[in-house]
């Protein structure tokens, strides 16, 4: 598959603060790729370098096999769509969409049967003569994102689009996002910051962490294998329950310490023993039973309910959150037994995080 998008040893440097280090990403044509990570954790500056709209430090940052480094924003053919929707207050949704092409110099009669075209695909035909002040949330999403769409750019770079979004909204933009990228078979870079957005739309997830990539792959790939602590705590919602453990004399059982009660556990692998190790365990792999009956007990503190799932937090240091899928049968203060199948527990390196 061509690559649209080629990064080679990208680094940013803001004086002696370094936003980028070493970034090496290949994004493949007709791919939607999402950039996640805690604020700060340069996300955002990798978007806006691909924009044009910050200069990178080192490195090479190719655009349909051209090299882009010294190449201003407007020639890059990029469209990107900001959280903030940028729309002009004093246009129509129609004029607003014929902008861009106006400016190039393309016929009015042109300019408008373009934007009808892209109109009826957004579903903002009804739309036309009403002005931002005028329209939803959703709305002027759609707006700025057929801007985007009408140009027919070699890549679509979302900036956060949906932040400003109730949640519900949110959801239904997402699978509409997703739609219009699969119509359009578009380039697509998507900046988030929710874990669940970059998960359910994109192709490949690029994790990021302080200006370095942690792991890249596919969304299910990142959640089965995390390559580190931080990936497999990002990844995920509630997010994994971390235990510090230390490996058996047998080398094939574990330790783990809950604070009031230590517990063993089997292990599917074999280590050195006495090696310290944090143990890493998803919600939804922790199965309820009888007390007695499972790998050890634990008590309950709250328990939370949504009707389709129930939410379990253990009174242990650290907190054990546990997901039962329908409404559980817990309750706080009791003390309930809990499984864990050693094929689904996460092993990482105490002292430095990485997956074992």
């Amino acid at each position: 598959m061509t690559n649209q998008i080629e990064l080679s040893g990208v680094n940013k440097h803001y004086g002696a603060f370094h936003a980028l280090k070493n970034i090496n990403l290949q994004i493949a044509k007709g791919s939607f790729v999402a950039l996640v990570g805690p604020s700060g954790c340069g996300k955002s500056t990798l978007l806006r370098s691909l924009a044009g709209l910050e200069s990178i430090s080192e490195g090479d940052l190719k655009i349909a096999g051209e090299l882009m480094n010294n190449v201003p924003p407007r020639k890059r053919d990029v469209a990107m769509v900001f959280q903030s929707y940028a729309l002009y207050p004093h246009m129509t949704v129609e004029e607003n969409l014929t902008y861009s092409l106006r400016i190039r110099g393309v016929a009015k009669a042109e300019a408008k049967k373009a934007a009808s075209e892209v109109a009826a695909t957004t579903g903002l035909s009804n739309l036309l003569t009403r002005y931002p002040r005028e329209l939803s949330g959703g709305q002027r999403q759609r707006v700025a994102m057929s801007r985007a769409i009408i140009r027919h750019p070699k890549a679509f770079l979302f900036d956060e689009p949906l932040s400003n979004l109730d949640a519900a909204l949110r959801v239904h933009m997402r699978k509409e996002i997703r739609a219009l990228h699969d119509r359009l078979g578009a380039t697509s870079v998507y900046v988030t910051h929710d874990q669940i957005e970059a998960m359910t739309m994109a192709d490949h997830v690029v994790v990021m962490r302080e200006g370095v990539i942690e792991q890249q792959g596919k969304p299910l790939e990142l959640y089965d294998t995390p390559a580190n602590k931080f990936v497999a705590g990002f990844i995920g919602s509630p997010a994994m329950n971390f235990i510090p453990g230390v490996v058996g004399g047998d080398g094939s059982s574990l330790e783990i310490d809950l604070g009031t009660v230590k517990h063993t556990l089997a292990s599917n692998r074999q280590l050195q023993p006495s090696r310290k190790v944090t143990v890493g365990i998803r919600p939804e792999h922790i199965g309820i039973t009888a007390t007695g009956q499972g790998t050890f007990d634990i008590p309950v503190d709250v328990v939370e309910s949504t009707g389709s799932a129930t939410f379990i937090t253990a009174a242990t240091t650290p907190e054990l959150t546990i997901v039962e899928t329908g409404r559980g049968t817990a309750r706080g203060g009791e003390t309930i037994g809990v499984t864990i199948d050693p094929a689904q527990v996460h092993l990482f390196d105490d002292a430095t995080g990485v997956r074992i």
